[in-house]
């Protein structure tokens, strides 16, 4: 018999918070930095030489790291001691600068000051000789964050040293963040481990950050997005993290629900309060927000959405029709949509003012869960309009035994087209040469969708 989808959903959060208090049963963390210091580290990245970008982010990262308990870390650099022209010793240039210790934040940070990048890229070999960088230790989770511009230029398979280093307990599944790689050559690093590219220097830290979230693991979020069922299904809408205090910006990210159909974990820093921002259509959200340290924290919005999609009856002959969406009632323009798009709602009624001409009001449509709400409106027609000169031309409709205005052809044309829905209209003229009201002239026509009409005067 086939479980409803709510048990499956149960299930995965169940899955994930499992997975999570096992990982905060580890006593130790231990991550080891591999980082590339080789020639072309040198280059350009945006205004800055990419070394001076990562020696920079990661000497930031080590004053966040020391705040947290029961974490080492220690720093192997490559590329550093040979030049390239070393040949063979250039292929060997790898060492542990900095070994795994209490309180060597500091150590690091002097070591990445002084790297210089002048050697080739031993990505293999410099992994293989990490199996001695960290001491023996029976409660610890080992990790490898390896920072590179570059594929292996030494003739090593670090995809084979990578698992071996799995296989035989010494690490966990390597993290590999790639700093302006070219596309062709992404794939050879995918088989390494969980990789990473970034673009640039705000890419890379906003990485840094997810990769340290997830070696860690030690303070977990999620946002649920809750749909009417009260279940986590809603997702694919970008959300924004304030401070609760300052009002300033902390983080920008799409949500998305992750391999193990839950919502994905994302990094925040637990020292602070958080006000949410959910850019649904209208948005919602949540404020004064504690993320607790040491957790797997769930924070729960109710963001249930369902569709709304415009359409037209017939042929469109509108250029780039559009539609002004508000929630019932209120005045502010909530979104304007464009005929044949469809667009996600939260839940609830709203009222549709669609361009056309004349202007069609649509009230208290209603948007339900996981539901697409169609709305039709008729096929226009077209009217031409000959005049005998240039002059003065409004177009009326008729409403309720009274004209109501449409629309003002340009004065400087004696013809014109206009796109109009169905009903009964009224073309009043005057050329611009008649300075008396006696010569204005009035014509009614009436346009049916799919027809053309000309109106001559």
């Amino acid at each position: 018999m086939k479980q409803p989808r709510k048990y499956h959903y149960i299930i995965a959060l169940l899955f994930g918070l499992l997975l999570a208090q096992h990982t905060f049963s580890q006593k130790k963390t231990r991550i080891l930095f591999v980082l590339d210091a080789s020639q072309s580290m040198l280059g350009k990245w945006g205004s800055e030489q990419k070394m001076k970008v990562a020696t920079s982010l990661l000497s930031n990262l080590m004053d966040s790291l020391q705040t947290i308990e029961n974490l080492e870390v220690g720093l192997r650099v490559y590329g550093h001691q040979y030049s390239v022209a070393a040949g063979n010793r250039s292929c060997e240039d790898t060492k542990l600068e900095v070994p795994f210790s209490a309180n060597n934040y500091t150590k690091i940070k002097t070591k990445l000051n002084g790297l210089y990048p002048q050697g080739t890229t031993p990505i293999a070999y410099s992994l293989e000789q990490t199996k001695n960088d960290f001491p023996s230790c029976n409660n610890c989770r080992n990790i490898i964050i390896l920072i590179t511009d570059g594929i292996e230029e030494c003739d090593g398979d670090p995809c084979a040293v990578a698992l071996a280093l799995q296989k035989n307990g010494v690490t966990l599944k390597p993290f590999v963040i790639g700093m302006g790689l070219d596309v062709d050559i992404i794939d050879a690093f995918k088989c390494v481990g969980t990789f990473y590219q970034t673009t640039d220097k705000e890419s890379f830290e906003n990485i840094l950050k997810v990769v340290i979230s997830q070696a860690m693991n030690n303070t977990t979020v999620q946002v649920n997005l809750l749909d009417q069922s009260g279940l986590p299904t809603e997702t694919d809408v970008n959300m924004t993290f304030y401070d609760h205090h300052s009002k300033a910006m902390k983080y920008n990210f799409i949500h998305t629900i992750n391999h193990r159909g839950v919502p994905d974990t994302i990094p925040l820093d637990p020292a602070f309060k958080y006000d949410l921002q959910v850019h649904t259509l209208p948005e919602v959200g949540k404020d004064s927000i504690v993320i607790v340290p040491g957790k797997h924290n769930i924070i729960a919005v109710d963001a249930p959405q369902g569709q709304l999609k415009l359409l037209m009856d017939g042929m469109n002959e509108y250029d780039n029709l559009k539609c002004i969406v508000r929630q019932s009632g209120k005045m502010k323009t909530l979104y304007v949509q464009n005929f044949e798009e469809t667009t996600r709602y939260i839940t609830g009624n709203y009222d549709l003012e669609i361009l056309t001409l004349p202007r069609m009001y649509v009230n208290d449509v209603n948007i339900k869960q996981s539901h697409t709400t169609k709305v039709f409106i008729p096929e226009p027609g077209i009217a031409t309009v000959f005049l005998p000169s240039n002059g003065v031309t409004s177009i009326f409709e008729y409403k309720n035994n009274k004209l109501e205005w449409v629309y003002n052809m340009s004065r400087s044309n004696d013809r014109e087209t206009v796109v109009l829905q169905p009903g009964k209209y009224k073309a009043v003229y005057r050329g611009n040469g008649s300075k008396q009201v006696i010569y204005s002239k009035e014509k009614d026509f009436t346009i049916k969708s799919g027809t053309s009409t000309q109106v001559r005067f």
